[in-house]
């Protein structure tokens, strides 16, 4: 119910022979309706209560010791003793209920186990004009219900405070209506949600979608090692031709060809290479194959050579000729 909005009761006395009723007085004639605590309240339009009855299109229930208001909010039972099913308006702007009696509320009222009626009422807060009925309850101590529902009254200026509270953590004055509370918090949600959406679904000119991230790194991955390849190809085309020229000219031996690639593999090895090639002595007795022709032999006999030569009847020819054997 809307913080305008109060409830309060008020008592009427069933028949004293047992009868059961089929009207009861819901509100008495006049436009001051005086509780029994001394409280009053306006009736200045019964017609507009009876009319808001008809536009609910529902009967009141008619419960026992307010059950439907104390109890029932908090998810306990309270069965209806019967059910007011029509109002309407009579002398002086009293207000009557026509009742269709349950068998056990029926008893109950024949047996006189309740004897007062205390119908419940709706009325605005800042005029105490009474609006509508909300239940009707079978009670016999009138006061002790008067004052349950008097605490339902401090619980709704509790709300009020509350409300500062809520005010208070929106950042939003004293003075705010609850619309202004409402319309804050629905913003609050509002930007909540597009804050996931945007977790989500975030945009692609601040992020890449994880799958496309994967495929580019493994693109450049994939790339990098075909170029380290590559790379490494050619340095070992480079390092083959600065050994096999350096053998060529004499400046490294064949025996520590393996050595001079294991260097030149280095980070700038092949540059110290080709240095050491420039300033290094001959060591060994260049190759002699650059332009030599199959067949030919560059062969010389040195003196000791030809004398073991002749003493076999070769001559210097034939030893050219048929190789040194």
């Amino acid at each position: 119910m809307s913080k305008r909005f109060l409830k309060t009761a008020l008592n009427f006395e069933l028949p004293l022979d047992g009868s059961v009723p089929e009207w009861i007085e819901l509100i008495p004639a006049g436009q001051s309706v005086v509780g029994r605590d001394g409280r009053a309240w306006v009736n200045d339009n019964p017609q507009g209560i009876v009319s808001a009855f008809a536009g609910n299109k529902a009967p009141i229930p008619v419960d026992v010791e307010h059950a439907t208001e104390i109890k029932a909010p908090g998810g306990d039972a309270a069965p209806a003793m019967a059910w007011v099913e029509k109002e309407e308006v009579r002398e002086g702007g009293s207000i009557w209920g026509e009742v269709t009696w349950t068998p056990k509320g029926q008893e109950m009222v024949a047996n006189r186990e309740y004897r007062y009626i205390s119908p419940v009422l709706i009325y605005e807060k800042a005029t105490g004009r009474i609006v509508g009925i909300s239940s009707v309850g079978l009670t016999n101590k009138p006061n002790l219900y008067l004052n349950a529902l008097n605490r339902e009254s401090n619980q709704k200026e509790e709300i009020a405070m509350d409300l500062k509270a809520l005010l208070a953590a929106l950042g939003l004055p004293e003075t705010a209506t609850l619309e202004q509370a409402l319309n804050a918090v629905g913003k609050l949600k509002g930007d909540l949600t597009t804050a996931l959406n945007r977790v989500e679904t975030p945009s692609l000119d601040k992020y890449v979608p994880r799958a496309d991230y994967d495929a580019a790194v493994g693109k450049a991955a994939n790339a990098e090692q075909k170029g380290r390849e590559r790379d490494a190809a050619d340095l070992d085309t480079a390092i083959n031709t600065e050994i096999d020229g350096a053998l060529k000219a004499g400046k490294i031996t064949p025996a520590t060809a393996e050595y001079h690639k294991a260097q030149c593999r280095q980070d700038g090895g092949l540059d110290r290479f080709k240095q050491f090639v420039t300033a290094a002595p001959v060591v060994a007795d260049a190759s002699g194959l650059d332009g030599k022709k199959p067949g030919e032999t560059t062969t010389a006999l040195n003196a000791e050579e030809a004398k073991i030569a002749a003493m076999f009847g070769n001559s210097v020819e034939d030893i050219k000729k048929y190789g040194k054997g």
